[in-house]
């Protein structure tokens, strides 16, 4: 299973403007690509919805060896309700501490050089102060469960992923495909886990010859597939194939070929030009405003 790596997180945003300044400023992340859709996704990357929207996405460097985020924005909706399901992301970085307090943007200190600060929309992210290491700075990604044993069993039995740490006083389980890599971390929120309409999707790659033994693994051991093997184009770029399963507790994983993803993420030179362009095209805000009128809350 060292062949399999972790990829990225997917986060609905609803204020483009406010959620790139914080990537950008805040956190010191760069645009990595992005794309405009006219139509829904067949994999609900961007969710249960059919118009138009565009995904952006943004890291420390290259998806080949960083965990990056996945900013879907659907053009009609302006928030999203959290819920219990993310946690949180940690990354190691005390310029992004420092731009925080340059720019003023909240942050709480909950342990020692760690503070914890939200992007827009509510999404907790903390961040270590320390030097940011040559490698990638992003450490971790925490989701809530209702049972620590049941999700440890399906993360690390059937998805293959490596137990590197117990914490039985936290009730928490940190797992990972190699010790290189972002980790997952499974915290046991004592009840039932929420997705809210801001339900997010974690990613994972795998050599394409797996995928279908994995859709398998899942049929045979009774688990949810919510999409199963498809192939998803973008325009001018690579086609690739993923599988969408669901944990025990409804958290979305999409595993996609590898070989395609490499190709497909390759980072834009013209991404932060067509980022800028697209929220500088986007007359939603006004038009609601004209019409007085408020964008949907999923």
């Amino acid at each position: 299973m060292s062949l399999r790596r972790a990829l990225h997180f997917v986060f609905k945003v609803g204020d483009r403007n406010k959620t790139a300044t914080f990537y950008r400023d805040v956190l010191g992340m760069k645009i990595l690509r992005h794309e405009e859709f006219a139509e829904g996704c067949k994999a609900t990357c961007n969710g249960p919805y059919d118009g138009k929207w565009s995904k952006t996405m943004v890291g420390f460097g290259p998806e080949d060896d960083h965990f990056v985020a996945e900013l879907t924005y659907n053009y009609g909706v302006g928030e999203y309700q959290l819920g219990n399901d993310f946690l949180g992301l940690t990354l190691q970085s005390s310029q992004a501490v420092s731009n925080a307090k340059h720019l003023g943007w909240p942050l709480t200190e909950v342990g020692e050089g760690l503070y914890l600060t939200q992007a827009p929309g509510g999404y907790h992210f903390y961040l270590l102060d320390k030097e940011q290491p040559p490698n990638d700075p992003v450490q971790k990604v925490c989701l809530g469960v209702s049972d620590l044993q049941r999700s440890t069993y399906y993360w690390s039995t059937l998805l293959g992923m490596k137990v590197m740490e117990k914490n039985e006083e936290k009730k928490t389980v940190l797992m990972g495909f190699t010790d290189t890599q972002c980790k997952l971390e499974l915290h046991d929120i004592g009840g039932t886990v929420d997705h809210g309409t801001a339900f997010g999707r974690i990613a994972f790659s795998c050599p394409r010859e797996q995928l279908p033994a994995l859709e398998a693994l899942m049929k045979k051991e009774n688990q949810k597939i919510l999409t199963p093997l498809v192939s998803l184009d973008t325009p001018g770029k690579a086609t690739v194939e993923v599988v969408i399963l669901a944990d025990p507790d409804g958290h979305e994983i999409c595993f996609v070929g590898d070989e395609a993803f490499r190709q497909l993420s390759m980072v834009d030179p013209k991404g932060n030009d067509l980022l800028d362009k697209a929220m500088a095209e986007d007359k939603s805000d006004e038009w609601f405003a004209k019409h007085n009128k408020q964008k949907a809350a999923a």
